[in-house]
């Protein structure tokens, strides 16, 4: 009994010392924030959301005179036009949802609101008031699924600060009462959904910069919930902020970067015009190297190197986020002025919070130039390298390769997965991501995880639809982590990933290097140890190009270009391919074209225990 009870004790403490050093792993952010600090610190007039006096009034003189600057307000008061003649909103859920009307009234305030401040127009004021009152009256947020809440919070809070107590009493009355009953009191409430407050995605950024925002509106109704739920986001914020580790990659891919990075951006912008500093968010490692990453993503095509939960393309206008680092940074390369200066009437609906982004906007003052590289990795839970050609290109050479677990927050088996894009074309896609409510709504589980969930039945979830190597036809070990294990710039840059951990027992050893040996090619070079388990190895590569087999490998055809892909190690092995459109389920993102190349090499035929696989990838 007692050397259970030893052992009992033994095994606790074990957790409390791993706990422990996880946590001193993530460091904190500065948070001196107690009622006290708060009545002595925060702003007192309004705005201070983002805005203050001294920030207004550049602003004002931007608006007039720089070229920038001008053209983004005109955008912005095209989409407060659209937004006068819009119907007043309805709580309607979306399935699980409220986010829809959560981001519309965010998108609504930022674009009436930033016009109010710069014109003091008695009809923006009117709507705007009319537009709080209607959520207002919301019977909640819906808490269940906190983001909406949040985003909703974070309007509201909006709408009270730049209209700067122009609004009826009661109005302000009304939207105070509804930011703490709806927005921060069901925060609070320990059976709710705030797992967000430390968790590691994009939930922590978006939820706790709308807190922070409802905190600061509420400051003078109630300082200490204000300063005790500011003191909490500051404290929860670094779960999140650390996962830019150690090089600035966003684990959940380019899309989610735009959507958590957004909020934290924003939350900082407002601390920073309410109490002078941002306790630290601006510097905390690896955020500011994250733009990086952002601008590496966009690719020559006008695609994402769209892993995980991605969006395919992005948008024409300019990017208000990244123009944030721009600001931060003085680099011109986040800062894409000839997006930014398209016209107006072409930008259509502006992100929703382009009202705040055109302060930053304001503040931009450009430094040297600094090199973007064309060799990169991005180390951490989802590692990935970009090569790319240099500013003179004429080939546009993209190729995107990545590692990572499928267990990260909108994860894939995609680990080993790789885009290619050479002379305008992408010839090694990603499958991308697909809506999620037309998933749910037919009782789809596509948010568990564990290793036989639903969601890996997907093209777009599993390693069957991405360009990696499968092993006896099998998923890949969904929490098995394929890390970077070497990477070499120059101009003949390589990496090696370890995908040993996504095979389980499959195999005893995988790696997968990558070389661009030349400024139109690039080689995948596997090198494969088998185990005792080891049945067939299939080589992957996913097209949307017509596909001509040919001694030797195949030729590629799209868009009047042509790649050659050619089987260097196994030339006596025959290529087959597999047509995924129509994809195998019906539930499957329907892609025109796809297929799947694949070299199927079966165990017996390999000597010596181990094979390397060397395929190269020739363009003209």
């Amino acid at each position: 009994m007692k050397a259970k009870l030893n052992l009992t004790l033994l095994l606790c403490l074990a957790i409390f010392l791993v706990a422990t050093a996880q946590e001193k792993e993530i460091p904190p952010l500065d948070n001196p924030m107690s009622v006290q600090y708060l009545k002595k610190n925060l702003k007192k007039s309004q705005p201070r959301l983002v805005l203050n006096s001294k920030i207004e009034k550049q602003l004002k003189q931007k608006v007039l005179n720089d070229p920038v600057v001008k053209n983004m307000y005109k955008a912005i008061q095209l989409n407060a036009e659209e937004a006068l003649t819009q119907s007043f909103l309805e709580r309607k859920l979306q399935g699980r949802r409220l986010l829809g009307v959560s981001r519309e009234m965010l998108w609504r305030v930022n674009m009436l609101g930033m016009v109010y401040r710069m014109e003091n127009d008695p009809k923006i004021l009117d709507r705007i008031n009319d537009e709080v009152i209607a959520v207002c009256n919301f019977s909640d947020w819906n808490p269940s699924h906190f983001l909406d809440v949040a985003e909703m919070s974070m309007a509201v809070a909006f709408a009270l600060d730049w209209t700067a107590g122009d609004l009826p009493k009661s109005t302000i009355e009304m939207a105070k009462t509804a930011l703490i009953e709806k927005g921060i009191k069901p925060s609070y409430n320990p059976e709710g959904n705030t797992g967000w407050i430390t968790g590691h995605n994009n939930w922590n950024q978006v939820c706790n910069g709308g807190m922070i925002a409802a905190s600061i509106a509420i400051a003078e109704k109630d300082p200490e919930l204000a300063a005790k739920t500011i003191q909490r986001s500051l404290d929860g914020m670094p779960h999140a902020l650390v996962q830019y580790g150690p090089d600035g990659v966003y684990p959940e891919g380019s899309t989610y970067w735009g959507y958590g990075t957004s909020f934290s951006v924003v939350t900082v912008a407002m601390l920073e015009s309410s109490f002078g500093t941002d306790f630290g968010i601006t510097d905390y490692p690896a955020f500011k190297e994250s733009a990086v990453f952002r601008y590496l993503m966009n690719t020559p095509s006008g695609w994402y190197f769209n892993f995980a939960d991605c969006g395919d393309k992005r948008g024409e206008s300019g990017d208000i986020t990244l123009a944030w680092f721009g600001t931060k940074t003085g680099n011109s390369a986040f800062f894409e002025k000839d997006r930014f200066l398209m016209h107006a009437e072409e930008m259509g609906k502006l992100s929703r919070l382009s009202g705040a982004g055109l302060v930053w906007l304001a503040q931009y003052e450009e430094k040297a130039d600094q090199k973007m590289p064309t060799a990169w990795k991005g180390d951490g839970s989802n590692p990935l390298v970009v090569f790319k050609g240099d500013v003179n290109d004429t080939h546009n050479y993209y190729f995107g390769g990545k590692g990572g677990r499928a267990t990260t927050s909108h994860g894939n088996m995609d680990a080993g997965s790789f885009i290619f894009e050479l002379n305008g074309v992408r010839w090694a896609i990603d499958p991308g991501n697909q809506g999620y409510h037309d998933l749910e709504k037919t009782g789809f589980d596509l948010w568990g995880s564990c290793q036989d969930c639903q969601r890996w039945t997907l093209l777009t979830k599993n390693n069957y639809g991405h360009s990696t190597v499968t092993v006896n036809n099998s998923l890949f070990v969904n929490n098995g982590q394929a890390t970077l294990e070497q990477f070499q710039a120059g101009e003949k840059p390589q990496a090696t990933f370890d995908l040993t951990a996504i095979h389980g027992g499959n195999v005893t050893s995988a790696k997968r290097t990558f070389i661009k040996d030349s400024p139109v090619s690039v080689v995948i070079e596997d090198e494969i140890v088998i185990s005792d388990k080891t049945q067939l190895i299939t080589w992957q590569f996913m097209t949307t190009a017509d596909v001509e087999f040919v001694n030797g490998g195949a030729v590629l055809k799209q868009d009047g270009k042509t790649l050659k892909l050619e089987n260097l190690s196994h030339p006596e092995l025959s290529l087959s391919l597999v047509s995924l459109y129509p994809a195998p389920m019906e539930l499957d993102r329907q892609i025109e074209g796809l297929k799947r190349v694949e070299l199927r090499i079966p165990a017996w035929i390999i000597e010596g225990g181990a094979t390397k696989i060397k395929i190269r990838l020739a363009g003209e």
